[in-house]
């Protein structure tokens, strides 16, 4: 949790509001997600999961890579972020005593979206690319990236049941979107 107060506090200094000292408080108990849960609950954690592990890698690469300090700031606070998001799933799901890894097989997720569509070709293409070539192939992929995390989120706040799954995949969504406008405008400056 201690990654989520740095991640807000990176977060805000990329938009020029960062207060001028951090947080004093940080959450030390994970949330819990208790009360019944769905297949769709299961199905999203599962999913989110591949997801987040996918966009480690790559903000990962931007963490390395980028030289603007805007979109190093951006990479660094995803991170943290989603580390964080990545083992609150995985506690969950081992609670609810179910996997924590998803069925790769295409078919199996074709209902609801399918898995992240970022492949090993766009990895092996990103980790080449260097300077502005580097930079602008990574917010291109990563939009891409975060708006199937939009839409996987979407599909668990109408079909979970899951009181924290449900309040989770709201907060994904907007934080997402928030993160998908500021790369566009990365993009366009």
């Amino acid at each position: 949790m201690k990654r989520l107060a740095l991640a807000t506090v990176l977060l805000l200094t990329a938009c020029g509001t960062a207060p001028t000292t951090p947080p004093a408080t940080t959450v030390s108990a994970a949330v819990k997600a208790s009360g019944t849960h769905n297949d769709t609950d299961t199905m999203y954690l599962q999913m989110m999961i591949a997801h987040h592990e996918q966009g480690l890698e790559m903000v990962r690469l931007a963490e390395d890579k980028a030289t603007r300090p805007d979109l190093k700031t951006l990479a660094a606070a995803v991170d943290a972020t989603q580390s964080d998001e990545d083992t609150l799933m995985k506690t969950w799901l081992t609670d609810w005593q179910e996997p924590t890894t998803v069925d790769h097989a295409p078919t199996t997720h074709a209902d609801h979206g399918g898995l992240p569509a970022t492949g090993p070709e766009e990895i092996a293409a990103l980790k080449k690319a260097k300077g502005k070539d580097f930079e602008t192939a990574f917010l291109n992929l990563f939009v891409a990236h975060q708006h199937n995390a939009v839409e996987m989120a979407t599909l668990e706040t109408t079909d979970g049941t899951n009181e924290e799954a449900k309040s989770l995949a709201t907060r994904i969504r907007q934080s997402r979107t928030d993160q998908i406008q500021q790369m566009l405008t990365m993009l366009n400056s």
